[in-house]
């Protein structure tokens, strides 16, 4: 089928000659009777009838451009109904976060992105497994770390930085570090994927190493904050992942000048031409609502 051609019969049927509706059109008068030409002769029959004073349609061309007429508006309006679907989020959204995050901030955003976003749905797979995800059909991943996958893009962001923190209970029992050197006799509650024990501490002005020891070590962050809790330990963790504990003042910040590195998550979806309406919305709401977090 010759769309092109059949849009040019239908704006010289309705113009009344070649030359308007190559003015309307921007084309050459040859481009426009070559098009309709082409059209006629595809279709073995005569469209237009020709003269030196006056061009009107056959009975053949005023049936097919009745026709042509209908099916060009229902095409524009799917058309115009596809491009507003696409301009709204809307659909079933897969999204995986390592467990590490948190369920209560992830819980947040997620309730968050649906209230903004009535017409979306969310499936969120809570893993600390590095899903494929082209091959697993998921539409964005909240990770942290570096990104290895080159068919994959990263928007990155910061989520405060990485401190020290224990229970009032503990900190009563074995008492509050001074400084970082103060935390080698201290239960240190150790991350079994670290590859050491040692700390790099910052207070803006001063740095300090510290190795840690401790008896206790879990490859899950919130196995550990558990652990803290209950008052086993010290824990180094993401300041975000204690936040509702600090206000709970069931957690208590330890050497509160002293920080590590910051805290950095990165949003990652599948290089593709269109980004979705659904993953862009999901971006702009994720970024929002970590700059609103007071850590």
């Amino acid at each position: 089928m010759d769309l092109d051609g059949i849009e040019v019969f239908v704006k010289v049927v309705e113009a009344g000659s070649f030359s308007q509706a190559a003015k309307l059109l921007g084309m050459p008068n040859s481009t426009v009777s070559a098009k309709v030409s082409a059209l006629e002769k595809r279709l073995g029959v005569m469209l237009l009838q020709r003269t030196t004073r006056k061009l009107r349609a056959t009975p053949a061309g005023e049936t097919y451009f009745q026709q042509c007429v209908q099916a060009l508006q229902r095409l524009q309006a799917a058309e115009n109904e596809l491009t507003s679907a696409q301009s709204e989020p809307h659909g079933l959204l897969r999204v995986t976060a390592p467990a590490d995050i948190g369920h209560t901030l992830l819980a947040t955003l997620v309730r968050s992105f649906l209230q903004q976003y009535p017409k979306t749905e969310i499936e969120l797979v809570v893993t600390n497994r590095v899903l494929d995800l082209i091959a697993e059909g998921v539409d964005l991943a909240i990770r942290a770390g570096e990104l290895a996958d080159s068919r994959l893009i990263a928007k990155r962001f910061s989520v405060g930085n990485v401190g020290l923190w224990a229970s009032p209970a503990y900190l009563k029992k074995r008492g509050m570090p001074s400084h970082p050197r103060d935390l080698a006799p201290q239960e240190c509650l150790q991350f079994s994927l670290f590859k050491n024990n040692r700390l790099e501490l910052t207070n803006g002005k001063d740095s300090a190493r510290v190795v840690t020891a401790g008896r206790l070590r879990a490859d899950d962050f919130e196995a550990l904050k558990a652990f803290a809790l209950v008052g086993e330990g010290i824990v180094y963790l993401p300041s975000f992942m204690c936040a509702e504990e600090v206000k709970q003042h069931r957690l208590q910040r330890v050497l509160p000048d002293w920080h590590g590195a910051a805290a950095i998550f990165s949003l990652v979806y599948p290089a593709q031409r269109f980004v979705s309406p659904k993953v862009r919305a999901f971006i702009t709401v994720a970024e929002n609502f970590w700059q609103r977090q007071k850590f």
